[in-house]
């Protein structure tokens, strides 16, 4: 192909998530646009960052062109933290950890059994406030596992310990919880599509559930997994004698563990629904109409492995490109994926840069010019 065919009928999509600890989604679609005109000057190449509802999804709607507000609330540890969300024609997109997120956390600190998600109920009043009538909610990367309480307590609900006392912040208070009041909670919600955005179906506890699975990101040791397992149980059974048999049901929903369960408190109080956030976010974003002007999707994120094909942003990006015919490469810091499974993800081909540079650290101090160079290549190899 010529230079000329390439630039009469060639228009890359750059639709790919952040490198975590490196770049985010925006640096890298710049990366990756630079190195790809570094062979081809004028290629046509659009860029639409992605995340799959976890940290960096509010980063993603901006770069999209929604509007970003701030809100002062309540962080993990109970002081005050400024949280971004975006809005746009009626939408708003929340992404918890912007107020109950790990980063909050001074470096090396965790409070498994403490941390709250009262923030997040206040970043969620925010955007009822800018007038928000859909709310996709992302939640990943908490340093919370309190089951959403935090949020609720934000949002008007009561829980008290049987002295009729306000029971403390955090997951491991929860096992002494007498009684769950949600009669108070902002009536708004009531005519708000509350979208529960996330890559996580765990349930909210038991082996496969939010203490078990994620607590120990979080700081919590075998016994604070076991006694936030009981406390977020005993939640769930507190909650059931104040709303009914849907408590139960929802403590087996998928996402009912997301972001320490704070999906739980979203489901069972709030009538959120569940849908994996990268769908959700594509569907924001307007994915689809730019993938109708791409011939060629370029997707990626920090690790290619086994997680990215089970609702990481890549796949969902590689299954929308493959149903439409479009081919898609893929960039990556590591790749620990075989040809065959990225084939079966619809990516054709994927580029790591520890490839370019084995060096671990150094690959993620230089991450933004190896990228440029693996660009560089995609061109030689897909477009020139």
């Amino acid at each position: 192909m010529t230079d000329g065919a390439v630039f009469e009928t060639a228009r890359v999509l750059v639709a790919a998530d952040k490198f975590k600890g490196s770049l985010t989604a925006v640096q890298v679609a710049e990366r990756v646009t630079a190195g790809l005109r570094r062979v081809l000057p004028g290629l046509p190449v659009e860029t639409l960052p992605v995340a799959d509802g976890g940290d960096g999804t509010v980063a993603a709607a901006i770069a999209a062109g929604f509007e970003r507000r701030e809100a002062r609330v309540t962080g993990p540890l109970g002081t005050q933290v400024t949280a971004a969300f975006a809005v746009r024609d009626g939408v708003a997109v929340v992404e918890m950890a912007e107020a109950s997120g790990l980063q909050h956390l001074p470096s090396g600190v965790f409070a498994p059994l403490t941390a709250t998600t009262y923030g997040s109920g206040e970043l969620l009043l925010a955007a009822l406030d800018a007038g928000a009538r859909t709310i996709v909610f992302g939640v990943g990367g908490s340093a919370t596992t309190d089951g959403g309480a935090g949020m609720l307590a934000a949002l008007g609900a009561r829980f008290l310990d049987a002295a009729g006392a306000p029971v403390a912040p955090g997951g491991g208070p929860l096992a002494s919880l007498a009684t769950a009041d949600l009669s108070a909670l902002d009536p708004r919600f009531a005519s708000v599509d509350l979208v529960l955005a996330s890559d996580v179906d765990n349930p909210l506890t038991g082996p496969k559930g939010a203490p078990a699975v994620y607590g120990p990101q979080k700081g919590a040791n075998p016994e604070d997994v076991a006694a936030l397992d009981a406390a977020l149980a005993h939640f769930a059974k507190v909650l059931e004698a104040s709303v009914g048999a849907r408590a139960a049901e929802a403590a087996l929903a998928p996402g009912a563990g997301a972001a320490g369960g704070i999906g739980y408190g979203a489901l069972v109080a709030l009538g959120a629904r569940f849908r994996p956030g990268i769908e959700v976010m594509l569907d924001v974003l307007g994915f689809a109409p730019a993938l109708a002007r791409a011939t060629l999707v370029i997707t990626g994120e920090g690790s290619l492995d086994e997680q990215t094909l089970h609702g990481k942003a890549p796949a969902g990006v590689a299954a929308a490109a493959r149903s439409a015919g479009i081919e898609v490469v893929a960039v990556c810091g590591r790749l620990a994926l075989p040809p065959e499974a990225l084939g079966k993800a619809g990516i054709r081909r994927a580029y790591a840069l520890t490839d370019l540079e084995p060096d671990p650290a150094r690959c993620m101090a230089e991450a933004g010019p190896l990228l440029e160079r693996s660009a560089e290549q995609i061109a030689r190899d897909f477009l020139a």
